[in-house]
């Protein structure tokens, strides 16, 4: 059994060649090099990881901020699903999109879509937009009114380069029914449909339909709501289509899942995570069809809709690279119903679409909480930048090893911390595992702290650019630390 040495002692040359597993045995000469380029790459996957020894992918638990909306508008509703937050990275301006609904003078339920605006992520205001006319009034925040395509209206920032201002917002709506129909925006509010037949016909299409600009894929991808297996025992599962211009769109291919079992998943809520684009992150809602806790009188009590009185649901964690493969390392729940009656009815926990950067050093994300109950309305969550999850080092050290890698740039950066005992260092070795000199974990300078970056220093040196474009591993020493991304720049 590996003896570990105290994370507060010095760590001599041949305590962390004993430590850390080195014996200058080769790895597989055949294993494949990544090319990870100048990407930032945090940890939520084990696509880097070769080696792991006292060290766990940890994910880590948001934080909860408290309700940011009530759904309390005449024109609004207690059950405002398929919610998404843009955000361009500009700082100017966050953006949500919800969907509403009032009773119209026939007595019918008419669906609406809602619009809220932010300087912050954190305080929304409705503006007065007087674009659609409620019970006589204009003084609202609906954008649209279009049965079925407010059931499910879903936007997005179009990042393709060169694409026209008019066209900058884009948006997928319908169902199973109509089919998706493609609408433009030049200002997010004024919208449009851009052709007078739908563009994707099969699959569920009634809950949420993501749709974005793949920067590292190079084309447009779409994923939607399909159905594994038949009848009563299949599963609500998730489908992709993929599109050079948005138009013209791939026949759906089911998504994989790894050696996950089969779960019903309502929403995937994936796209690109803001700071490390070639990596999809998904915080879908994860469906428990037939399982009921509460009673009925207690339903009834909360005033929830007797259509939300079976099943319970809670956001789920996944990641894909691409394709059509998403993984699933963490099959925990990523956010549990939290306590209270009020949080374990159907569908109430439904996270909204895409993680947006908030306050100093966090992101946020979004949960519809309340669903189809009058206390219905929209709660903030939070996480440090980058932490999804994390390389977590125990008490007694531990160390992981890279797959190799080929990197751009001339320096490591880290987004990291430590415990006031705890610490990190770092080795670079060749592609079967050979110390470079110079660059070893006795050579690294200590790294203590909490930071979201640091360069990390061999000796004085943290001038990378000579193995810049050759195959290299990192060996990590982790002693009750975490390493939540890395990035060569």
């Amino acid at each position: 059994m590996m003896s570990f040495i105290k994370p507060w002692k010095s760590l001599s040359v041949l305590a962390l060649t004993v430590m850390c597993g080195y014996t200058g045995a080769d790895h597989s000469k055949d294993e494949k090099v990544i090319n990870i380029g100048n990407h930032r790459e945090i940890f939520v996957d084990s696509y880097l990881l070769d080696t792991l020894k006292g060290v766990q992918l940890t994910a880590h638990v948001p934080r909860d901020e408290g309700s940011v909306l009530q759904f309390d508008k005449n024109w609004e509703s207690s059950t405002p699903a398929y919610i998404t937050i843009l955000h361009d990275g500009a700082g100017d301006i966050y953006r949500l999109y919800y969907r509403g609904g009032h009773e119209r003078d026939n007595g019918k339920r008419q669906e609406n879509t809602c619009y809220a605006e932010s300087k912050d992520g954190i305080h929304w205001e409705r503006p007065s937009l007087g674009i659609v006319d409620v019970k006589g009034s204009k003084d609202n925040n609906v954008i649209l009114e279009e049965v079925p395509f407010t059931h499910n209206f879903s936007p997005f920032i179009d990042k393709k380069p060169g694409v026209p201002a008019e066209q900058r917002f884009k948006a997928f709506a319908g169902t199973d029914r109509t089919g998706l129909f493609p609408y433009v925006s030049a200002d997010g509010i004024h919208w449009k449909k851009i052709t007078d037949k739908p563009v994707i016909t099969d699959g569920l299409l009634d809950s949420q339909n993501v749709a974005f600009w793949s920067e590292s894929e190079q084309m447009y991808v779409c994923y939607f709501r399909s159905w594994t297996g038949g009848g009563e025992g299949g599963y609500r599962s998730i489908s992709r289509a993929t599109s050079k211009d948005f138009i013209n769109w791939s026949k759906g291919v089911e998504m994989t899942y790894g050696n996950a079992p089969f779960e019903h998943l309502y929403t995937q809520q994936t796209s690109p995570y803001f700071r490390a684009p070639h990596l999809y992150i998904a915080i879908g809602s994860r469906f428990v069809p037939h399982r009921q806790i509460l009673s009925t009188a207690q339903l009834e009590r909360l005033k929830v809709d007797p259509s939300q009185h079976k099943g319970l649901s809670e956001p789920f964690l996944m990641t894909s690279r691409g394709g059509n493969t998403y993984d699933r390392t963490f099959m925990e729940a990523f956010i549990p119903p939290a306590m209270g009656q009020n949080h374990w009815s159907a569908r109430t926990n439904y996270p909204s679409l895409n993680v947006v950067p908030t306050e100093e050093g966090r992101m946020s994300l979004y949960v519809n909480q309340d669903y189809a109950q009058p206390t219905g309305h929209l709660r903030r969550y939070s996480l440090r930048v980058d932490g999804f999850s994390s390389l977590k080092g125990a008490y007694q050290g531990g160390y992981v090893v890279t797959k190799p890698i080929i990197f751009k740039g001339k320096e490591l950066e880290i987004n990291f911390s430590t415990s006031a005992v705890g610490e990190i260092r770092i080795g670079l070795e060749d592609e079967h595992g050979k110390v470079i000199p110079g660059y070893s974990m006795a050579d690294c300078q200590q790294i203590i702290g909490n930071e979201l970056s640091r360069i990390v220093n061999w000796g004085d040196n943290s001038d990378l650019s000579k193995l810049a474009g050759k195959p290299i591993r990192l060996r990590v020493y982790l002693a009750d630390a975490h390493l939540y991304s890395i990035r060569f720049k």
